[in-house]
């Protein structure tokens, strides 16, 4: 099986950390959405993620590492490739940072259900 799959590395946010880890889609797609794919699969409520790395925001304490991490999809605000951040001299880049910032600092101040 996972001869059929890509590793995708990926930050994900949720409300109170944010991970930093490795995916796996599906190697034969009709699309270039694995990611979005993997992400809205009804049958799917786990994500799983390998080489995870946990960095609470709200804490000075140091980053948890785990091999294997199992994330529920309900707490999973979003997730962006990491291989999207790698550009960061361009314009359009430093734009979606700040929007991305922008929209984790209102999340930030949103209280949960």
């Amino acid at each position: 099986m996972k001869n059929d799959m890509v590793p995708i590395e990926v930050c994900i946010l949720t409300v109170d950390h944010d991970i930093k880890g490795t995916v796996y889609v599906a190697k034969y797609s009709n699309t270039n959405r694995d990611l979005t794919d993997l992400l809205n699969d009804k049958e799917r409520r786990f994500l799983a993620v390998t080489n995870a790395e946990i960095i609470a925001r709200d804490s000075k304490t140091p980053p948890r590492r785990y091999n294997f991490l199992k994330i529920h999809m309900d707490y999973i605000l979003m997730v962006h490739p990491t291989s999207q951040v790698v550009f960061k001299e361009s314009s359009k880049a430093q734009e979606d940072i700040k929007r991305f910032r922008e929209l984790r600092n209102k999340l930030a101040k949103t209280k949960p259900f």
